[in-house]
């Protein structure tokens, strides 16, 4: 298993997860603008040569948004979501982010649960955030950044 930068090869891969993953799929567009940005983070996850998932971080001064983290319905369940999740936050911390927010849909229990666990929590609702289905957002936040990046 490895973590890494995405490349403009990993985007017909990335593209494929996302559009198995939400039902309002970023464009690959939205993804190739995103590749080397300097408040961007876009880490891949490989599995046994694979690519198993991918985030989507922004920085700027001490807060941080994860906008997008996704694994492919294949690699479900096995805590790569998790990993990925580390990733970015050890590497906000690194960067000075006191703050990390993110917006998830109301119905998605697992990712909700992830963050939890993380030390998300809930601080606002965005009404009909969501198209397809339309959905409400929750706002979460988490306080510091005390996660060691995984080896």
């Amino acid at each position: 298993m490895a973590i890494r930068v995405a490349t403009p090869a990993d985007l017909d891969a990335v593209l494929a997860i996302e559009q198995a993953s939400f039902s309002d799929p970023w464009t690959r567009g939205s993804f190739r603008s995103l590749l080397g940005g300097p408040h961007v983070y876009f880490p891949v996850l490989e599995v046994e040569g694979v690519l198993a998932g991918y985030a989507i971080a922004l920085f700027a001064a001490d807060e941080g948004e994860l906008a997008n983290l996704a694994v492919a319905p294949a690699w479900r369940g096995r805590g790569l979501g998790e990993r990925l999740l580390d990733d970015v936050l050890a590497v906000g911390g690194v960067r000075g982010v006191r703050t990390t927010w993110l917006e998830v849909r109301e119905s998605n229990a697992a990712a909700r649960r992830l963050y939890a666990r993380h030390g998300f929590v809930e601080t606002g609702r965005r009404r009909r955030y969501y198209d397809d289905p339309v959905e409400d957002a929750l706002v979460l936040r988490r306080l510091g950044q005390d996660v060691q990046r995984p080896a």
